[in-house]
């Protein structure tokens, strides 16, 4: 059991997006567990006052029609505050959104909600340290061997292939799935299979642009999930911007692919 002075709460958030700015909860969770063991929890559906965009819905299964009836944030604002207050918080990956996320919402209903006075473990950064993700942990994970001289190009080099081979030795003709448990393919001794799976769904390699239900998308910034034509019919600076920023070639070329097939029809 945890060793906690103060209770601990972890908690996820289901959102409407991505824009810790535009975006609001649909649906939370939190478990709240005491110094003695004793756990409560707290889990709802909220209407955020925003449409839920379909690609969003597809990932969390909340549509617009599920919520239209659920109270908002700003209802059971003060509720949370209270079996919130004096709880330390937890969750996987939440410093980089959903922290964020709640205390955004608490603001906008004028509610202080101060994180200075609660100490947060995220699992998420303790995972990464632990288990780490590099060339090295791969090596030793797959073929294990330490790998001698890192970072000189010949041994990283000899390394990847060894690690490759394994790969494909290790999970021949195993399923691959995604982070949702959707299947995206099988591991074959096959440079093409491979290959797929590797770009999964990348128009450009920075994946910038990525494939859904055959459109470009947009895979960053304030037009993530947007067909890329779409975006650039209505707002035709943006191509512009992209031209002239700090972007891969190979993504500014795909781009303007797309742009002349679009004039084309």
């Amino acid at each position: 059991m945890l060793n906690l002075r103060n209770p601990l709460t972890f908690f996820d958030l289901e959102t409407t997006g991505t824009s810790i700015s535009r975006d609001r909860i649909v649906e939370y969770s939190f478990i709240k567990m005491m110094p003695d063991g004793e756990r409560e929890t707290k889990t709802a559906r909220l209407n955020p006052g925003v449409h839920i965009p379909e690609e969003v819905s597809l990932i969390h299964g909340i549509y617009d029609k599920d919520i239209q009836d659920k109270p908002t944030f700003k209802e059971v604002a003060k509720e949370l505050a209270r079996f919130l207050e004096g709880s330390d918080l937890s969750g996987f990956n939440i410093l980089k959104f959903d922290v964020p996320m709640l205390v955004e919402e608490f603001l906008r209903v004028d509610l202080p909600f101060d994180i200075k006075k609660r100490k947060m473990v995220d699992s998420q950064k303790i995972f990464h340290y632990m288990e780490k993700r590099n060339l090295s942990a791969a090596y030793n994970f797959y073929c294990d061997k330490s790998l001698e001289n890192a970072h000189s190009a010949e041994a990283d080099t000899l390394a990847s292939l060894e690690v490759l081979e394994a790969q494909v030795e290790k999970y021949q003709g195993k399923s691959v799935t995604d982070l949702l448990g959707k299947q995206v393919g099988f591991i074959e001794n096959n440079m093409s299979t491979l290959h797929d799976l590797t770009l999964s769904n990348n128009i450009d390699i920075a994946g910038r642009m990525v494939q859904k239900n055959g459109k470009a998308v947009f895979n960053f910034g304030k037009h993530r999930g947007k067909e890329v034509q779409q975006v650039l019919q209505k707002e035709p600076s943006y191509y512009d911007w992209i031209l002239k920023g700090d972007f891969p070639l190979d993504t500014k070329r795909r781009l303007t692919e797309i742009k002349l097939e679009a004039f084309k029809n």
